[in-house]
């Protein structure tokens, strides 16, 4: 049977796509649907249709699934920031543990994949310590502030977000108050006109310090004074600046900061190593999860005090320092001047003199300091964005043949193309863990364990 636009068919949902859609078969004709969960039989219409699959559109729930679960947040359909609050945790852990084993076996072409249990988090909401909320006005023209609906740059109101701290809405109330009592207007996309673009809050869960950014569209804010009286009313405010971006794109932050109050950064912990974290920092959402994540990559680095390594896109030095408690010498590499300057001072912050930062691109700095000035690696670290590793960053691991590889990855699909280049050229996989940094949405981290075969 061949199945159109339109057409209404009804799934039992037997699997979930990398991005938390569920996925059932309709006569051998495959259908993807967000917001449906493995073990529901649902009614959807057919939105997309090509020869062998379609995307459907979730039209009713005839049974729900065993693992479903009534969402915490009244949005989390309608938003782009959550796609599975309505899978159960446990279940959300496994997903992502077969998401990461998936990846490794299709991508990798690996079989016995050496994995460790995932490890998941205490409370799956609450969690993340930054938010970027755009601020607009709505159909009857109030001014709001949320999060956008998914691929979309439409504002879905919500100043309480279930992974946000309760800071949020406080913060969020006081500035649209003081924007509508002095007729502050808000920022619109399709005309360039208006001042206020996004609120950007950042919260310190050891220290309890607060931040808050204003990103305008104008290098001033009207009575200012007033707003920062009412900010600082709130417990542990320590840092309030204004973001200077006047561009016509969807970039959040420009490169201008002014300070209006207190300090520009907040200090913040991840174990035992003190940062300081500025609008600009870039700096993990969830700080109780990636102390997790860097103890399991300290584990996997296994070091003793005589080491030298090499820690790849290291940004403000969150991985290098933690390293550095334990080996003899770290070196770190990241592209962004901004973020080395903030490793740095990391650094003094800490008391550790056994680091040293490079600005450029790994891929540039490993092969001059290795070639030129024979720089060696006991332990190389990579933590690359999404794209993964360049190619020449491995050709450089591989001439450099350290001891142990320790790659930690924010998107599964490019760690198993890296690790069966490395893996094709002499190193074995020793151990994989994923890390469920981001409950409630499809994102994992992985740390992986590669190590030099003997010859």
């Amino acid at each position: 049977m061949e199945f159109r636009k339109n057409d209404i068919v009804t799934l039992d949902i037997e699997d979930c796509g990398i991005d938390g859609e569920g996925i059932g078969k309709a006569d051998g004709f495959t259908v993807f649907v967000k917001d449906a969960v493995i073990g529901d039989t649902v009614r959807a219409k057919i939105m997309k249709a090509k020869k062998n699959y379609g995307y459907g559109r979730l039209m009713e729930i005839l049974k729900p699934s065993p693992y479903r679960v009534e969402p915490r947040c009244p949005y989390a359909r309608q938003c782009g920031g959550c796609q599975i609050q309505a899978l159960s945790y446990e279940q959300q852990l496994a997903f992502k543990e077969a998401k990461v084993r998936g990846h490794l076996e299709r991508i990798g072409g690996f079989t016995e994949i050496p994995m460790e249990p995932i490890i998941g988090m205490e409370e799956p909401y609450h969690y993340r310590n930054k938010a970027q909320f755009p601020v607009g006005r709505n159909k009857e023209g109030r001014i709001i502030t949320g999060f956008y609906a998914g691929r979309t740059h439409n504002i879905i109101e919500n100043r309480d977000c279930a992974l946000g701290v309760s800071q949020n809405k406080e913060v969020l109330d006081r500035v649209i108050a003081y924007m509508e009592k002095y007729g502050v207007e808000p920022y619109e996309e399709a005309t360039g006109k208006g001042l206020v673009r996004h609120i950007l809050i950042r919260y310190g869960f050891f220290t309890g310090e607060v931040m808050v950014c204003v990103i305008a569209n104008g290098a001033r804010l009207p009575h200012s004074e007033k707003l920062v009286e009412a900010l600082q009313e709130i417990p542990g405010m320590t840092s309030i600046t204004l973001n200077v971006n006047r561009s016509r794109s969807n970039v959040i932050l420009g490169e201008e900061l002014k300070l209006l109050w207190g300090q520009t950064y907040i200090t913040d912990k991840i174990g035992e190593v003190s940062y300081q974290i500025s609008p600009l920092s870039f700096y993990q959402v969830n700080p109780l999860q990636t102390g997790k994540l860097y103890a399991k990559a300290l584990e996997y680095a296994n070091l003793h005090g005589e080491e030298t390594v090499w820690d790849l896109y290291c940004g403000i030095g969150t991985i290098s320092l933690f390293l550095a408690q334990q080996a003899k010498f770290v070196r770190g590499v990241e592209i962004v001047p901004a973020a080395i300057e903030d490793a740095r001072r990391n650094a003094e912050l800490n008391g550790l003199q056994n680091v040293e930062f490079f600005v450029g691109k790994a891929e540039e700095v490993l092969p001059r300091e290795y070639e030129k000035h024979g720089v060696y690696a006991d332990v190389i670290v990579v933590d690359p964005p999404r794209k993964g590793c360049d190619e020449v960053l491995l050709e450089t691991i591989l001439k450099m043949q350290p001891k142990r590889v320790v790659y930690v990855s924010c998107d599964s699909a490019t760690l198993a193309r890296d690790l069966k280049y490395l893996c094709g050229k002499g190193y074995e996989l020793e151990k994989v863990c994923p890390v469920d940094q981001f409950g409630n949405t499809v994102h994992v981290e992985t740390v992986a364990l590669l190590t030099k075969k003997a010859r």
